[in-house]
Order: C-alpha cells, then structure tokens, then sequence
C-alpha cells in the first residue's frame, strides 16, 4: 500500500471527484478525512464505505472558506486521525454561467474570493505542520477551465486561474520545507456537480478528445494518488491535465 501509515485530509469529499479520492486513497492505506459543509449523509456514507473495506476515516463539516472552521477541520483530523502527511484541496465554490458582458460584478467577486481562500485557509493551517516535519505533499484540484476557457465561464476560469499561480508560488515557497505542491486539472468529469450541461455539450467534450470519453471522478483521484504518494517524490508545481487529451486535440 502506498500510503500506509500517512494521514489524509480531503476537502469537499462527500460526493464526486473528492468521494473517489478519499475512497483511494483509503484503499492504499491512508487515515482519512472526509470534509463536508452540507452533505452529512453523503460524507457519512464515504466513512462508512472505508471502514467497511478495513480503513480509518472521519467526517468533518467545515466550511473551507472560513479560516476558523478551518482551524476546527485541521485540529480535528490531527486529534482523531495524527497530524496531516497529504492534503488534497477540492471544495469550491458552485458555477454560475453567464456572457462576461453581463456578469454581475458581485458574483465574479464572489467566486473568485471563495475558491481561493478555500484553497489558502487550509492548505496554510496545513503546511505549518508539514514545514515543522520537513513533509508533505498538497494537491489543489482546478480545472481545465483555467487554461481553455469556454463561453459563459469567465469567472470560473479566472478563479482557477488564481489557483494555479498560487501553487506554483507554494511549490517554490514550500519546497525547501519538504512539501510538494501540484495541480490536478480536470477536464468535463461526470459528477452530479456537472450534470447541469446539456447531453450535446458532453458528448462535444467527450468527441473532442484522444479517448472519446469524458473523465469518470476515479480518473482524476487515481492522478491525485500517483502525484502525492512516493511515486511523485520528485514532481511538485506541475499542472496535470486529466483530460483524455483534450488538450492536445
């Protein structure tokens, strides 16, 4: 097992790309924690799920953009599970697509602000302690969105954005520390998170790319798992298209 022994903490877990993750990395030993701001039952379940297969894990609800909710999480999963080893950064904020010509300022704002302070609150909380043990590793879970952008996602692709300048700068910054920093960028997943688009928007996605598919939430948590196990010792600050070779076509 890859991660026996190590400690995870994964944000916005209870259902899709985080729920995989947070079930793979289980399933390679890691203690985990599932965080959760509404969905209980859902973030129950995951728990349920890996302590079914043998693993440890706990649910947490915390709202990430809130740094003393984060303290809570952070505190919580060391006191419950032993001190973080992995954080992987997935709690967002929801999409709102609309032409940037009528874009209200105030939800531009508030997307932008929301997704990063999710990311900073906690991957700061987290990073003290890793700095102190000269370990770790951090995932901070974007979109392709950031780089190839589509209509009616202007503040979606300029908050992802911030997101993928502030790993680059954590990875420079933290390196010396021992902590690796990198971005896993999804391409279309099918989450219930993007079942809002249309059939014909999907199948588009899904033709343009290498594959002819779109991403299924086990694709992006099994690039989550090869960048923060040991197999990723030496690759921090890269930006990891999972996108069946969408980018490339």
């Amino acid at each position: 097992m890859r991660l026996r022994g190590r400690v995870a903490l994964v944000t916005g877990s209870s259902r899709g790309i985080g729920a995989a993750t947070a079930r793979l990395l289980a399933s390679e030993g890691a203690s985990v924690c599932v965080n959760y701001r509404s969905s209980e039952a859902a973030a129950a379940a995951v728990v349920e799920e890996i302590r079914a297969q043998g693993g440890r894990a706990v649910a947490v609800r915390a709202d990430v953009t809130e740094r003393d909710e984060v303290d809570h999480l952070v505190r919580f999963a060391e006191r419950h599970l032993g001190p973080d080893d992995v954080l992987v950064a997935i709690a967002g904020m929801g999409v709102h697509l609309a032409p940037f010509l009528a874009y209200p300022w105030e939800e531009f704002e508030a997307k932008l602000l929301g997704e990063t302070r999710a990311v900073f609150f906690v991957a700061q909380a987290v990073a003290r302690g890793m700095a102190a043990r000269k370990s770790g590793a951090i995932v901070v879970v974007s979109s392709g969105l950031s780089r190839h952008p589509g209509d009616g996602f202007c503040a979606h692709s300029a908050a992802k954005s911030a997101l993928d300048g502030l790993v680059r700068a954590l990875a420079h910054e933290l390196g010396p520390d021992g902590i690796r920093v990198n971005t896993v960028a999804p391409g279309l997943t099918l989450t219930d998170a993007t079942a809002f688009l249309p059939e014909v928007a999907r199948a588009r996605t899904a033709a343009g790319s290498c594959l002819k598919r779109n991403a299924l939430p086990e694709d992006v948590a099994g690039a989550i798992l090869a960048l923060v196990a040991d197999t990723g010792r030496h690759v921090t600050g890269v930006y990891l298209p999972v996108d069946g070779g969408v980018v490339m076509t």
